[in-house]
């Protein structure tokens, strides 16, 4: 039977709590009412959106275990106070999507290393208080990665003892975060555990991703720019699994270990796209194929049996994920206006404008494609 690190009660940290990932933890862990308190940290960036929270926040009962702070991790007088009050700190803060990542590299640096930094320096202030019993509990300190940090991989999966390989500045911020966070570990003794996810969907995701990006297209009747011939292969891992796979990694994680948070679904994007125009009630005819990005990798894929081992497991199938997913972002089309806001119109023109100008249509699908 496996330890659980985390006290009854405990108060948690979220940082970048408003985003994808990170609400879809505060909402689960605040929803099951067993007393846990939370504080999320956001930014609130173009990803980081506050209605995401909103039925924690409308509910008396969870908003009085929660608490919102507008900041920025690379921000150590916003970090320390807050890190003070914290059993532990989950850190989601992220940039996330390899194409912004090759757009504007600095971002994911600040972020991703910068920022990891001043998170690991808190906890560390906070630990030796903890040792020096200024405070009544050791901090433990969770480090949110991603199967990207392992780079492609021909054959096989990626176990957690392999190196890191990584080829987009994305993944190689990710992974110098991960390497922050395991030197903190070792050089001053930090409570620490590392999580790397496989690729992630699910609702409130952000429109700039191969799945909601596509549906909301499909949805509107816009053109989905497919890159290349579309067989790169991703394992996919529903958003409520990853929370729950993060979690149990923070109760029940060994310190200075890293866990994969693997979703068994592998599939080529030709195959996803495939499900979701026939879930979305669309046809390959809104489907083009464009240049492809700079360093793409062909495939991840990630061995979950470590986490497997203490007791955790994925639990929605992507049959039933996907479908789901598309009548999730049908049913809201004020949350898919509000993310397409500000800057979107922008982005989208710099990201796809001049590929869609040199796309082509896909005239027929591969086996297997629906």
């Amino acid at each position: 039977m496996t330890t659980d690190r985390i006290a009854p009660g405990a108060h948690l940290l979220v940082t970048g709590g408003a985003g994808f990932i990170g609400s879809q933890l505060v909402r689960d862990i605040l929803g099951r009412r067993d007393g846990t308190r939370v504080t999320v940290l956001d930014k609130l960036t173009y990803a980081g959106n506050r209605s995401n929270l909103e039925t924690v926040e409308s509910d008396p009962e969870q908003s009085a275990r929660f608490a919102f702070v507008r900041g920025d991790i690379a921000d150590p007088a916003a970090v320390g106070p807050l890190v003070a009050s914290a059993d532990a700190v989950i850190n989601v803060a992220a940039e996330t999507h390899v194409d912004r990542s090759i757009l504007d590299p600095e971002a994911f640096l600040r972020t991703g290393v910068i920022g990891v930094h001043v998170l690991l320096e808190a906890v560390r202030h906070d630990t030796e208080r903890a040792w020096a019993g200024e405070r009544a509990t050791t901090p433990r300190f969770l480090q949110v990665s991603t199967d990207e940090v392992y780079g492609e991989i021909a054959e096989g999966r990626s176990v957690e003892t392999d190196a890191l390989a990584p080829r987009s500045p994305y993944a190689a911020a990710k992974a110098a975060g991960e390497l922050l966070v395991r030197a903190y570990h070792v050089t001053y003794g930090l409570d620490v555990v590392t999580t790397r996810g496989s690729n992630t969907y699910g609702p409130h995701q952000h429109p700039e991703k191969l799945i909601p990006l596509f549906v909301t297209n499909a949805l509107a009747g816009m053109p989905l720019p497919m890159y290349g011939d579309g067989m790169q292969v991703r394992d996919w891992l529903h958003v409520s699994d990853h929370a729950a796979g993060i979690e149990f990694a923070l109760r029940h994680g060994e310190p200075g270990e890293a866990y994969n948070v693997a979703g068994g679904t592998e599939l080529p994007n030709r195959e996803v796209i495939g499900r979701l125009l026939e879930a979305a009630g669309r046809d390959w005819s809104l489907v083009r194929t464009v240049p492809d990005r700079p360093g793409h990798d062909r495939r991840y894929a990630m061995d979950g049996s470590k986490l497997a081992a203490l007791g955790w497991r994925a639990r929605v199938a992507f049959e039933d994920g996907l479908p789901a997913t598309v009548a999730w972002y049908r049913d809201n089309p004020q949350w898919v206006e509000q993310a397409r806001t500000g800057e979107w119109d922008a982005y989208y023109t710099r990201q796809y404008g001049d590929r869609l100008a040199a796309g082509r249509a896909v005239d027929e699908v591969v086996d297997g494609d629906g």
